[in-house]
């Protein structure tokens, strides 16, 4: 079931073209990203999906609600709010009680810890843990690989897939990332070539099936008197006297 559809999508800042002419569907519970090399519009093109940032054409069509986790300079946290306090405040402007705040799984955050003192892993968490809290159909998330180790990596990683799997639609920016942890890739054109603001969806290639390693010899039957094949006739030469008289010399 699709939860977002762009149709010639297109963001234009002053006189260069950050995104233009994108096509992209996105189903319930896959994962896309957004890369591209520094200037590419990676965030701007997050946002236009997101429906955060006015497009100068075509359109973006949500089915469901879309909710921003971390995107430096657009939802930045309050320095002297604590994790918990970030937690109850978003629940309060989602009209829920603030009560529900101790069931909300944090994912190893300390509830203590205050917006000024988040790593850019930590952010991330916040951020997605505060996103989910609107019960979306569509999560966004900037930088991924930004700021973070190869083990804190990994564990993003691994909680966007269990996000992803239980069928919320996810999308990420990043400047490089591996086909295999995504369905899709838009990548964006570098700004210095001639067509920027190109976008190429790329698709994960489907691995083949491992082949099967030293298979069983196939035994073919006896041949029978039934089964033996006829033999193929024999082209022969003509008899001399087989020869039609008007192919013959004329000496």
């Amino acid at each position: 079931m699709a939860v977002l559809i762009a149709t010639g999508a297109g963001v234009r800042h002053h006189r260069r073209w950050l995104l233009r002419d994108l096509d992209l569907t996105v189903e319930a519970g896959e994962t896309i990203a957004v890369a591209g090399p520094p200037g590419s519009g990676r965030t701007s093109t997050l946002l236009a999906l997101a429906r955060r940032l006015r497009l100068s054409q075509g359109k973006v069509s949500l089915f469901g609600t879309a909710a921003l986790g971390h995107v430096a300079g657009v939802n930045e946290f309050e320095p002297v709010f604590t994790v918990s306090e970030h937690v109850r405040e978003r629940l309060a402007l989602l009209g829920r009680s603030r009560k529900e705040a101790a069931s909300v799984e944090l994912h190893g955050l300390d509830p203590e810890l205050r917006g000024r003192d988040l790593t850019p892993y930590q952010r991330q968490l916040l951020g997605l843990i505060l996103a989910l809290l609107a019960r979306p159909a569509v999560i966004a998330l900037d930088g991924v690989d930004s700021g973070l180790d190869a083990g804190e990596r990994e564990r993003l990683w691994t909680l966007l897939g269990e996000i992803a799997a239980e069928g919320v639609a996810v999308l990420v920016t990043a400047r490089e990332v591996d086909p295999a942890r995504v369905s899709r890739t838009v990548l964006l054109s570098d700004p210095q070539s001639g067509e920027p603001g190109r976008a190429t969806v790329q698709e994960t290639p489907v691995e083949n099936p491992a082949p099967v390693e030293n298979p069983a010899p196939v035994e073919e039957p006896e041949p029978t008197e039934e089964t033996q094949p006829e033999p193929e006739p024999v082209d022969e030469e003509p008899a001399v006297d087989e020869i039609p008289a008007e192919e013959e010399q004329v000496k």
